[in-house]
């Protein structure tokens, strides 16, 4: 590196916000204090002493040949000096393991300290939509949120929540391991799981960690707190509740006017026929208190993406936690699908998710509502896309993107939909100020 490139990234150092520049100074005026301590001690020594070889040495050492304000800038800039590479130094050795390859201290610092003042997020849904969501979300924000169903009684989780009386860990599972650092090992295991093992088969080593962790705390909501830490989670996944609840749904048969009532939440896609209702049994589970308030701290409330009927009215239904959203001041926004979900949303376009949402939850609480506006990509022979629905046409609360991921285009592109959030985010900051 070149000087001025040197200098530069010096300068960066006391950039604002970094909280380096406080502990800069103590540093420095402890060790003006030592320095001065150390000045006195040999003054004592050079007016005290007997005439011996070594004074005239001293003399020369101290530039007493120069006038003394020089004397005091050359002293001054090489003791600053040293101690900036000492403190450069030191910091590089110290940090050097938990640095990523290519990037510096100064930006790792940055990126850290801005996400520790991000935006207060939460976010609410389920399966691989929220997930997705919150890969992208946690490059701003460190203060997120993600309140996930409890509702699931299918897989590994419905295996677990029916021989050990646990909450389902397999949402929760899902978005620790979105919130944790993915290119380490940890993540890659807790999302491991076992086949053609007899007993493991099927199950993953995340929700078998979060299992055993539940007997070893005692409690469900200690086990995933205790996982984050594990995962190095910057964030909090919460239970919408703690009580062990079932999602029950009216669903009319094809070409009939006739319903059948439909049990558990697995079986309900399964099912030949249209959702026309969904609610949970019991329908007085209170809401897990931190979901409460954190929902009414937040700047942002983001629901989906996720399984309309399945992930996201799950945690809706529960009733304090929807009084609470629609008492919240915070910007809250719908993120719809990009694509149906079989069995569940076939050929329902963006306003019929959004009726659907409002319907259940009983009037209007989102303020803006962001939906895919591009198709050109070729989708599995049971999916369609979720087209935006000319009731919406003249809608102000209506956002259209392109947010597809050009490898999975039934899902959303992470980096993309978390952009555009935060920009219509500040956007409407900067409007209310």
């Amino acid at each position: 590196m070149t000087i001025k490139e040197n200098l530069r990234q010096f300068l960066r150092w006391l950039a604002p916000g970094l909280g380096v520049k406080r502990w800069l100074a103590f540093v420095l005026g402890g060790i003006t204090l030592f320095a001065v301590g150390l000045a006195y001690l040999l003054l004592d020594v050079y007016r005290t002493a007997p005439e011996t070889w070594w004074l005239p040495s001293l003399s020369y050492l101290a530039l007493r040949f120069l006038p003394r304000p020089i004397r005091i800038f050359i002293f001054a800039s090489i003791g600053f000096g040293l101690v900036l590479y000492g403190i450069w130094g030191l910091n590089r050795t110290l940090l050097r393991p938990f640095l990523r390859p290519g990037k510096g201290i100064v930006d790792e610092l940055t990126n850290y300290r801005r996400r520790g003042r991000g935006a207060r997020i939460v976010v609410i849904g389920g399966g691989h939509g929220l997930s997705t969501l919150l890969r992208g979300l946690k490059a701003y924000t460190h203060n997120l949120t993600a309140v996930v169903t409890v509702a699931d009684d299918g897989g590994s989780s419905g295996k677990l929540r029916e021989s050990m009386g646990i909450l389902p860990p397999g949402d929760i599972r899902n978005c620790l391991a979105a919130l944790s650092n993915d290119e380490t090992m940890m993540t890659q295991l807790f999302q491991y799981r076992f086949s053609g093992s007899e007993g493991l088969d099927g199950h993953s080593f995340g929700n078998l960690f979060i299992s055993a962790l539940s007997n070893i705390t005692g409690s469900f909501e200690e086990a995933v707190a205790e996982s984050g830490r594990v995962l190095s989670v910057h964030g909090r996944v919460l239970p919408s509740t703690l009580h062990n609840v079932k999602l029950v749904a009216d669903m009319t048969l094809p070409n009939s006017a006739y319903e059948v009532r439909v049990e558990g939440e697995s079986k309900i896609p399964e099912f030949a026929g249209k959702v026309r209702r969904v609610w949970l049994e019991p329908d007085n589970a209170p809401a897990f208190p931190p979901v409460i308030r954190a929902i009414l701290a937040a700047d942002m409330i983001v629901i989906g993406p996720g399984s309309l009927y399945t992930s996201i009215l799950p945690n809706l239904l529960v009733s304090d936690l929807k009084s609470a959203i629609e008492a919240s001041r915070a910007l809250k926004l719908f993120v719809c699908n990009i694509a149906s979900q079989k069995g569940e949303t076939d050929s329902y376009s963006c306003y019929d998710h959004l009726t659907a949402l409002e319907s259940h939850v009983g009037g209007k609480m989102i303020d803006l509502v962001i939906a895919n506006d591009c198709q050109e990509a070729t989708l599995p022979a049971d999916t369609d896309w979720t087209k935006i629905g000319d009731e919406l046409s003249g809608d102000t609360r209506l956002y259209t993107a392109d947010l597809l991921d050009r490898e999975h285009p039934w899902r959303h592109d992470s980096e993309g939909l978390a952009q555009i959030i935060m920009k219509l985010f500040y956007e409407r900051k900067e409007g209310v100020r």
